[in-house]
């Protein structure tokens, strides 16, 4: 039976607890009815979860992190870094122009990185103060808007609760009372049961003895 269709028929405003006895009854019966499989087994109502949909790149990193290997690869940092002037060549030997023109390019990334960096951090220094304050602002908007529909929730949930306590309250009297004809009326079926029984064994034993007589 799905968890939507059932029904709990319990009165928590009104009923009185039950005994330790009668509560290990209770989960007695529940044990019983519960399949070997309870712990590990969704409830047929209960969907499942998506399989989820990973890149490879993604589902690599995933399982390194898993695996608690370090992380590898990614962007070489030296590039950026000033590279060292090329040995001076001895003399009487030609300068290796090819190497010259290697760190010269090195250098040049270097420093467009660094230029590149140096502009970013002004544009940072000048607009990020408004751009993180504003970001604040807008959380702090949804977390009020969040804050605001909790605190509507628990006040919707305290009402249906003082609700549901008048309802019970008020109705305390007649389920006593019911509850009372109930057993008075359970007694009184019983005292015709036993009335009943009596009667037939008195029969039963009028129609031996009209036997025996008629036997003799």
């Amino acid at each position: 039976m799905p968890v939507i269709n059932e029904s709990h028929d319990s009165l928590p405003y009104i009923d009185a607890e039950p005994s330790a006895q009668a509560r290990a009854a209770a989960q007695q019966l529940i044990a019983t009815e519960l399949p070997p499989d309870h712990a590990s087994t969704l409830h047929p109502a209960i969907p499942e979860l998506p399989e989820p949909r990973f890149s490879p790149l993604i589902q690599q990193e995933i399982d390194r992190k898993a695996a608690g290997l370090p992380l590898t690869g990614g962007i070489d940092l030296s590039r950026y870094e000033a590279p060292e002037p090329p040995a001076r060549s001895t003399d009487g030997e030609a300068p290796d122009l090819d190497e010259w023109r290697r760190a010269l390019q090195r250098a040049y990334t270097a420093s467009s990185h660094l230029s590149m960096r140096h502009e970013n951090l002004a544009l940072l220094e000048e607009y990020g103060k408004n751009a993180w304050l504003i970001g604040n602002s807008q959380l702090e908007d949804i977390l009020r808007g969040l804050e605001k529909e909790l605190a509507e929730t628990k006040e919707a949930a305290e009402a249906v609760n003082k609700q549901r306590k008048l309802a019970q309250e008020a109705s305390q009297g007649e389920m006593v009372s019911l509850e009372e004809t109930w057993k008075r009326g359970v007694s009184a079926i019983l005292d015709v049961e036993l009335a009943s029984e009596g009667l037939r064994l008195q029969i039963l034993e009028q129609r031996r003895q009209l036997a025996q007589q008629q036997a003799r």
